[in-house]
């Protein structure tokens, strides 16, 4: 019989797998077609969704963000990968909530192109943050969701430039994990920077829902930057394939016999 530890192993790589997909995608669309990447997160999954069984494969992903979302939850609420409750340690896990909120969004956006076959307007995200706004103090929540991802921002540039991400991937790894996954965590950097302003002046700024990016806005907002955008594409591309490798080799803390405290795998 297959233990909690060993189920949540899976549940957490198949994250990782699906997220690999969808950084791939959104590479591989942002460098060879400008009209897909203008279409932002829709073009991503109308994408994936004409390739060889695609609708099989938007399934596993919505399984797959969705699973993301929940481990990047428990990290922030049971801290599970031990980051610690001091300042840094919750900053740390602030940046997981952004995380999580965000790839919950594009497990639902795979979600309606694998049940209905489009994803309808392309403005769920605007619209979830226009019911927000409407409510009280939803302004404020919107506006903190946006630091959020400017702390996950900083988290994400400091792990590429310092290599420090390394630490929780087996040493069996491709030697060039290090420089392919530096490269992919700059890159997201960026595009974290970009939907955490779009949130921030939606929610502080009284700038409107319809100033909220996705993924694929964010990086479809970049398309007339000339080599920044190319950069940027290819380092999403980078932390696509850099994404299939911590499916196979990341370190994922086992669940501890309460279910919450975690140890690291050896």
């Amino acid at each position: 019989m297959v233990d909690k530890s060993e189920k949540f192993n899976w549940f957490v790589r198949l994250g990782y797998f699906s997220r690999a997909i969808l950084y791939s995608v959104l590479g591989l669309i942002a460098l060879t077609s400008a009209g897909k990447i203008a279409q932002g997160t829709n073009g991503i999954f109308q994408a994936v969704k004409e390739f060889p069984l695609g609708t099989a494969v938007l399934w596993l992903m919505v399984v797959g963000l969705l699973a993301y979302a929940l481990f990047r939850f428990a990290s922030t609420f049971f801290d599970i990968e031990n980051q610690g409750s001091d300042a840094k340690g919750w900053a740390k896990r602030l940046g997981h909530a952004g995380s999580a909120i965000g790839h919950l969004a594009l497990a639902f956006s795979a979600y309606k192109f694998a049940s209905s076959g489009s994803g309808g307007s392309g403005d769920g995200a605007q619209k979830a943050a226009s019911g927000v706004l409407s409510m009280e103090f939803g302004g404020v929540l919107v506006g903190i969701l946006g630091i959020a991802f400017f702390v996950a921002a900083v988290f994400q540039a400091k792990k590429g430039l310092t290599g420090e991400f390394m630490h929780r991937i087996s040493g069996a790894a491709p030697s060039y994990t290090r420089q392919i996954g530096g490269a992919g965590y700059v890159a997201r950097a960026v595009v974290f920077l970009i939907i955490g302003w779009s949130l921030i002046k939606a929610g502080l700024l009284s700038a409107g829902s319809e100033q909220v990016k996705t993924l694929g806005d964010a990086v479809a907002s970049l398309a007339g930057e000339g080599i920044v955008f190319t950069l940027v594409a290819i380092g999403l591309l980078l932390f696509g394939i850099f994404s299939f490798i911590l499916a196979r080799y990341k370190i994922i803390p086992d669940m501890g016999a309460n279910g919450r405290v975690p140890i690291f795998r050896a």
